[in-house]
């Protein structure tokens, strides 16, 4: 089997894990960056939730495309699945994205399940921002995650004004 590509679009570009040999932008039509996930384990508790991101249906999402060696799928799979589905909140897909060059190719992305109990839905950016502030989970802190993803969007000359918006509201009045 040939070469593969997987789409991140929060901590997935930050911190990928797996290996691959080739990186592009890539905008994915029809879902949006969205804090649309209550986070039980990595960023909150069941007790505490915190948010993570997840892509929700509506408008486009820029992000990363990662290739993959076809020889890695299955262990590059396998950890995506132990890290994207540790509560099955995410619904493996493969679907079109179009890379910078212009190209377009599929590539394997994690949407949110509507209908899992973790899904948030679309919380304004205050109601976001209370839910971020203070939540911790197994992989730290839910403020640090926000604002890392922002830091690294930022760097990729990616905007996402919710995601700001909702970063700015974090610090207490």
């Amino acid at each position: 089997m040939g070469d593969f590509w997987v789409f991140g679009y929060g901590s997935l570009i930050w911190r990928p894990g797996f290996a691959h040999v080739e990186t592009q932008r890539a905008r994915l039509h029809g879902y949006r960056r969205s804090l649309c996930v209550y986070s039980f384990v990595h960023r909150g508790t069941r007790e505490r939730p915190g948010l993570v991101l997840g892509l929700d249906r509506g408008g486009s999402c820029v992000g990363l495309a990662f290739r993959v060696p076809g020889d890695l799928r299955d262990e590059v799979i396998a950890y995506l699945r132990d890290r994207e589905l540790v509560t099955s909140v995410y619904l493996e897909r493969t679907l079109k994205v179009r890379l910078d060059n212009g190209a377009m190719v599929e590539a394997v992305a994690y949407i949110v399940d509507r209908d899992h109990e973790q899904y948030a839905g679309g919380l304004d950016a205050a109601h976001a921002a209370s839910v971020v502030r203070g939540a911790v989970g197994q992989s730290g802190n839910n403020e640090d995650y926000v604002l890392s993803t922002l830091k690294h969007l930022e760097a990729l000359g990616i905007r996402d004004h919710w995601l700001e918006e909702v970063a700015g509201r974090m610090t207490p009045a």
